[in-house]
């Protein structure tokens, strides 16, 4: 039996998330943007999801827009302020720690003119406000776009402080919370205007997500076709994916941050046992990131010299452990990790492997889990 520690990737789906998919796939699977009455129930799961949503991320539900997921979410947020026909004078700032639907879009429009400034990250992959100001200097700025919680290393960028800097500016504020959501607590994110979700990071189901929007924030779409979502996102919604998706996101808002700081002291505990173990057997092996209060509890990226670090997932894996080497959407790339050689160089890249726990791993697993590696690391 595998033990699953790559929850950062995706997370076990809820058995009551997937009875509910299940459910409204057979009872309610009319048009929601049909009048009559099957599409108008259908119509209802739509309203659900977007309370909870609305809920869990302090946004109006009215403002919530369902999507395919967290990536299309970040690509909806960056289109916003520079939609072709759009003036828009000023920046777009944002940083290479970033997930690639972030990174690779705010690449895409430089490509298009927008003006993109990327700030560098400190060696713990914190965005700083001297950091983001430096590199603004006197320029506009129309759009920052920051993650809430580092996807590779847990780090927790200081939202609050650049809430503010971006008001100086005059700026809006894209905050990716899809690894801080139903994780840590909302002033994580907190003043954003718009905050991105993806449902299958906090146990609902794939293929849906949301960008939830400050009152009053005019988004524009990225596709054409109709009318749903407002006009912002055309396309025959999912009834059956968005009652997955109210499910999971109910369950965060209640007690999730609560249930993700419990896992601090296992991850602490496999943390400082491999950090032992590299010791042992004269293998380097370096944390990547923060190692106090600015790191998510239940993540750790570890840099192990020699190894590579798809090689080395690959040899777990042949343990039954499942950890990851970088981002999931970056999976399957020769290239190391983009985030940790922004931070801390390639050659500490090469060797990274993440390791995130879940509400499901217990310590038994943790356990388990340095023996795979003492197996491992001694080849």
């Amino acid at each position: 039996m595998t033990i699953y520690l790559d929850h950062n990737a995706t997370t076990p789906p809820l058995p009551a998330a997937l009875d509910a998919v299940r459910e409204t796939a057979e009872r309610q699977w009319a048009n929601p943007a049909s009048v009559h009455r099957p599409g108008q129930r259908a119509r209802a799961v739509l309203e659900r999801a977007r309370r909870a949503v609305g809920r869990l991320t302090d946004l109006p539900a009215r403002e919530v827009v369902l999507t395919g997921g967290g990536t299309e979410a970040n690509n909806l947020a960056l289109h916003a302020p520079f939609a072709p026909g759009v003036e828009t004078s000023g920046a777009l700032v944002t940083s290479r720690v970033e997930h690639p639907s972030v990174v690779q879009a705010a690449e895409a429009l430089a490509l298009r003119g927008v003006e993109v400034l990327w700030v560098e990250p400190t060696p713990e992959g914190v965005i700083t406000v001297e950091a983001m100001e430096a590199v603004v200097g006197t320029r506009p700025v129309a759009l920052v776009s920051v993650q809430a919680v580092g996807h590779e290393t847990g780090t927790i960028q200081p939202i609050g402080a650049l809430r503010a800097l971006a008001d100086r500016w005059g700026a809006w504020l894209h905050v990716d919370a899809v690894q801080a959501l139903g994780r840590m607590a909302p002033s994580t994110w907190g003043g954003a205007d718009m905050v991105t979700l993806a449902a299958h990071k906090i146990r609902g189901p794939k293929g849906i997500g949301a960008l939830a929007v400050r009152a009053g924030l005019k988004l524009r779409p990225v596709l054409r076709g109709g009318g749903q979502e407002r006009g912002i996102r055309p396309g025959t919604q999912d009834a059956a994916l968005a009652a997955g998706l109210a499910v999971a996101a109910e369950r965060a808002a209640d007690g999730g941050p609560d249930r993700y700081r419990a896992l601090a002291p296992r991850r602490d505990r496999l943390e400082e046992g491999l950090l032992t173990l590299g010791a042992e057997r004269g293998v380097r092996v370096e944390v990547n990131g923060p190692r106090g209060a600015n790191r998510a509890p239940h993540v750790t990226n570890l840099s192990f010299a020699g190894w590579r670090g798809p090689e080395l997932c690959a040899s777990l894996d042949l343990e039954g452990v499942a950890v990851s080497s970088g981002s999931a959407c970056s999976a399957g790339t020769a290239e190391p990790s983009t985030v940790i050689e922004a931070m801390l160089g390639r050659d500490r890249a090469v060797s990274a492997v993440r390791i995130s726990l879940g509400e499901t791993t217990t310590g038994a697993e943790v356990d388990a889990t340095l023996a795979a590696f003492a197996r491992v690391l001694v080849r």
